[in-house]
């Protein structure tokens, strides 16, 4: 296919495991090959690549001669260690073949909650970048347990688009993006969305792979994350011919998710999208107008109700009297504090703690408003 300018400069492109694993859930060489191939076009053109790479947990079950998805976390655990070597080796070969050399990153939620080991993160892979190395990330899923996992690499990819500032984010899949249903019954896929709104999210569905976690919901989340942190991203099916070429070229593949105008600085997205939320605080109208459309900070007189398990410096949702979440924040207070100061007025709270008091309960430098 012939090679039009770069739209893009700096890409992260998320494989699935269906895309690279064959009939027998083997890892396919050949179809690691063509995506390699197509990966080497896009470098030998200036593009920036960082790989988000599934396929561990499969590769390694093939060779243990495991037929389904173990569902015992040590046996899960063994498989991605087992598959990952085996995975890299397939990806390091054919990058190699093609003048470039690769690195491979392992990482937890943890990884990103931090900040210093964020940042890290971050340095590692701009100087990877600069040394003209391809970095293939992956969950470390012989490490990773519900407390510190993403939960799927839709969701890592998004977060490694918005920790490196990447213009775009390529989920690459086995369906050839999102589809709606007409009236007819009829289904067409969506080719462009300006927004993901409610209509948007009633389109999607579940899935049960035996091999993958996530589905298409996973993958609008996805998007959403990336599209927040004004990135563009475009889900589309792995298994088209040249599709990352075309992709980058800027031609109508898969679903294009617009990039929202507001683009958050470096430490708000890490704040909106580098942490799990500990907890929520609910707030009333007046204080809902007062953090969207005034840019002030949350005072415990807005709050109506709290719950979850965090304390000062962690980050909580903030939802409005809908309980929707419209922000994110680093929170100065523990919620058996809030739960003490909640709708008190500041010269009340001194009184209910029995000390001093920061006046904020996050401080608008501190809190992100998500995009409507």
């Amino acid at each position: 296919m012939k090679k039009k300018k770069s739209i893009y400069k700096k890409v992260v492109i998320k494989v699935g495991t269906k895309i690279i694993t064959s009939d027998s859930a083997a890892l396919d060489k050949k179809e690691i090959q063509n995506l390699t191939n197509q990966i080497l076009l896009l470098l030998n053109d200036n593009v920036e690549v960082i790989l988000v790479s599934s396929g561990a947990i499969a590769g390694g079950m093939n060779l243990l001669g495991l037929t389904t998805r173990p569902k015992s976390l040590p046996l899960l655990q063994a498989s991605a260690a087992v598959g990952q070597s085996r995975l890299m080796n397939i990806y390091d070969y054919y990058f190699q073949k093609g003048g470039f050399f690769t690195a491979q990153l392992l990482i937890t939620q943890a990884d990103l909650s931090d900040r210093a080991r964020y940042l890290n993160a971050k340095n590692t892979i701009v100087s990877l970048l600069k040394k003209r190395v391809v970095p293939i990330i992956n969950e470390n899923d012989t490490v990773a347990t519900d407390e510190i996992k993403f939960g799927d690499n839709d969701a890592l990819s998004a977060l490694v688009a918005n920790l490196t500032g990447a213009d775009c984010l390529i989920i690459l899949t086995d369906v050839d993006g999102l589809y709606s249903t007409g009236v007819d019954g009829k289904k067409s896929k969506v080719d462009e969305v300006k927004r993901i709104n409610h209509n948007i999210e009633k389109l999607v569905y579940s899935s049960n792979h035996c091999l993958s976690v996530g589905g298409m919901k996973t993958k609008l989340k996805a998007a959403r994350v990336a599209t927040s942190s004004g990135i563009s991203c475009v889900i589309a099916n792995g298994r088209m011919e040249d599709v990352l070429v075309k992709v980058v070229n800027g031609d109508s593949v898969g679903t294009l998710f617009l990039p929202q105008p507001l683009k958050l600085k470096d430490r708000k997205r890490w704040i909106a999208f580098g942490r799990k939320p500990k907890g929520r605080i609910a707030v009333d109208k007046g204080a809902v107008s007062a953090l969207r459309d005034q840019g002030r900070s949350l005072l415990s007189a807005g709050i109506s109700d709290a719950a979850g398990d965090f304390s000062y410096g962690d980050v909580v949702s903030v939802l409005n009297e809908e309980r929707k979440e419209f922000a994110r924040g680093l929170t100065n207070y523990s919620l058996k504090e809030i739960k003490q100061i909640q709708g008190c007025r500041t010269n009340m709270i001194e009184k209910r703690l029995g000390y001093k008091y920061y006046d904020e309960i996050i401080h608008r430098d501190n809190l992100v408003i998500l995009p409507r």
